[in-house]
């Protein structure tokens, strides 16, 4: 889960890149970056961490231009490096740089085919520079000293054709523009944005329309699936649809936990679908569990907020904020591991004993995936006094690894895969456990657009929409992310000064 971002403008970027990339930031911690172009002449800064310890004001002024892209990292597959921060760039051919938020299922394959057959030499592991060395290949293919959209889209259409997973990309042209295009699917989210200025237009591109509320641009509208949208230097919008056989399934995550609830996606409400799935988790409530004898309903801060609001005002019942969170705690994502989750979960989290004390609460989260941290925080609320503790998730059990650019673990590191939901329930130690059923939560989120045939639901259904995802892949991804994590955690405890056992 990445946020990507690019601009063409009449003045320079630098300042709106930035501003961008903060209001993105919930979808990146790891590391942030922008590149931005100016009179034949590349600018970059990217490092590790957060948008504002990345940019001081020296590098601010030293990213000159009127046009740029940026990003902001979490990582999924490939490890957390600063070698892997983007955008990445390549000289051959015009000079090209890109940004990318997805996973290609595929990459391996393509990695060897690049070195084989295209003659392309891939530096890092991570596939968002396999990616680039695809486009970057097909548009070299054209054997041009000059190129324009037509070309540019010939280059995104022979990306679809060799490329498969979950991919939103914005990519920077030297010397002729900006373009984002987003995978047949449209699994990951892409939209763009205009604002009029005296000078003329302007264009951004972002993977959330928040990011384009802040700055001042219109939504103009999202990216179609398989569509690819290019901005050149003047300020000239050319869009085209580069697949065949392109249809939208938008991955249902994006709508559960990974987005702001301000933003748009596919002309869904966030915000709106959350109301809905609290609505619809409320009526199973009722419908299946019509005795209970819930006192108070807690959301688990922040995403489930809109979630908890709405489910308490269906059931009738007292929605309180019993849980206050630390927000000046340092980054737990340097600190990956199982570990290092549990232990900084109170640090996080501290309970408002008074809303706790001799109540049955409902605790709302928007999802249950290793477990952990659900285990701990239904922990704290019968510490600090609550009679019953249940617990209610906005999504569906999660049994399946995500392979399209979510950071979820192998299968056997989810607590929902092969287990019942009452063996959920008592591994968590909580009373009683209600999961949202996965019918509910395609309404809610549909609710907002009725166009939307299908969604990506893999991670509870293990269904992977973009095809190409064998048993075998899954046993190489949970190898790979299990090695990530181990390695991780135990560079996060020596830098922490931590054993593992001290905890």
């Amino acid at each position: 889960m990445c946020g990507v971002i690019g601009m063409v403008a009449r003045g320079p970027v630098n300042q709106a890149l930035y501003d961008g990339l903060t209001v993105l930031q919930h979808r990146g911690q790891d590391a942030a970056g922008i590149m931005t172009y100016d009179n034949g002449q590349l600018y970059l800064r990217k490092s590790s961490g957060l948008v504002r310890d990345v940019f001081r004001a020296q590098d601010m002024l030293q990213l000159r231009g009127n046009m740029g892209i940026g990003h902001v990292r979490y990582p999924t597959a490939g490890c957390a490096s600063l070698a892997e921060a983007q955008p990445f760039y390549v000289n051959s051919p015009y000079g090209i740089s890109l940004a990318h938020n997805g996973n290609l299922t595929n990459a391996e394959q393509i990695k060897r085919e690049l070195y084989l057959e295209d003659l392309r030499h891939i530096n890092t592991n991570s596939d968002s520079e396999v990616l680039l060395n695809v486009f970057a290949h097909e548009l070299g293919e054209m054997r041009k000293l000059k190129i324009d959209e037509n070309d540019i889209f010939s280059a995104v259409a022979g990306i679809h054709r060799r490329v498969f997973g979950g991919y939103a990309a914005v990519v920077m042209i030297n010397g002729y523009g900006v373009l984002g295009f987003r995978d047949p699917h449209g699994i990951r989210p892409l939209c763009f944005g205009k604002r009029e200025t005296e000078y003329g237009s302007e264009y951004m591109i972002a993977s959330e329309s928040v990011a384009l509320d802040v700055l001042g641009f219109q939504l103009v509208r999202d990216v179609a699936p398989g569509e690819a949208v290019f901005i050149d230097v003047d300020g000239r919008l050319y869009t085209r649809q580069c697949a065949t056989n392109a249809i939208l399934t938008p991955c249902i995550f994006e709508f559960v936990y990974l987005a702001r609830p301000d933003s748009m996606l596919d002309d869904v409400s966030v915000y709106k679908s959350r109301l809905r799935m609290g609505r619809m988790l409320a009526r199973k409530i009722a419908r299946d569990w019509a005795s209970h004898d819930i006192d108070v309903v807690i959301p688990i801060p922040d995403t489930s907020r809109t979630v908890a609001l709405d489910l308490a005002n269906e059931l009738g019942v007292v929605y309180r904020e019993g849980f206050i969170k630390n927000r000046y705690i340092g980054r737990t994502f340097i600190m990956p591991g199982q570990t290092q989750r549990q232990y900084s979960v109170r640090q996080k989290l501290n309970a408002i004993e008074l809303e706790f004390r001799n109540k049955n609460v409902l605790l709302v989260d928007d999802s249950v995936v290793r477990g952990t941290t659900s285990r701990k925080i239904v922990q704290m609320a019968r510490d600090v006094g609550a009679n019953k503790v249940y617990f209610a998730s906005a999504a569906p059990p999660v049994r399946y690894p995500n392979v399209y650019g979510i950071d979820m673990p192998a299968a056997k590191e989810l607590i929902a895969h092969a287990r019942t939901e009452p063996e959920i329930c008592c591994a968590i130690g909580a009373d009683h456990l209600i999961y949202q059923d996965l019918p509910d939560l395609i309404e809610a989120v549909r609710g907002g657009n009725d166009k939307i045939e299908r969604f990506d639901c893999s991670c509870f259904t293990g269904e992977y929409v973009a095809g190409d995802v064998t048993p075998d892949y899954l046993r190489t991804l949970a190898a790979l992310r299990s090695e990530e994590t181990r390695q991780r955690g135990e560079d996060a405890m020596s830098f922490c000064g931590i054993s593992n056992t001290a905890i």
